[in-house]
């Protein structure tokens, strides 16, 4: 009985936190498309050839790398003045967006 409960807790989690995802990553499409699809990209893929690809990359990834451009750890001219306006909250969300788009990688007929 009590593994059950503690299966049910844990479902139960883990369908609040990928709705809450689901939820920041609409969200964060919506920011992302002014605050960084000129250089990123509206799906993530890099319009210029100095800046990253972020489809794909991973949520922690991206909002540890976007934290540190806030607080002037990682250093970008154009990227720390962005990063210095956003909330935890914005990260969060931006990171769930680009996370949650795939890439799909074929090889060369």
């Amino acid at each position: 009985m009590r593994r059950r409960a503690v299966a049910f807790a844990a479902a139960t989690a883990l369908y609040a936190a990928s709705s809450v995802q689901a939820d920041d990553a609409a969200l964060g499409r919506q920011k992302a498309q002014t605050l960084c699809a000129v250089c990123h990209g509206p799906l993530g893929l890099s319009n210029t050839p100095d800046a990253p690809n972020l489809a794909g990359q991973p949520t922690l990834y991206l909002a540890t790398q976007l934290r540190a451009y806030r607080s002037g750890a990682r250093r970008h001219e154009v990227m720390a003045v962005i990063a210095k306006g956003l909330s935890d909250d914005e990260i969060a969300q931006l990171a769930a967006w680009f996370g949650s788009l795939k890439v799909e990688v074929k090889p060369v007929p």
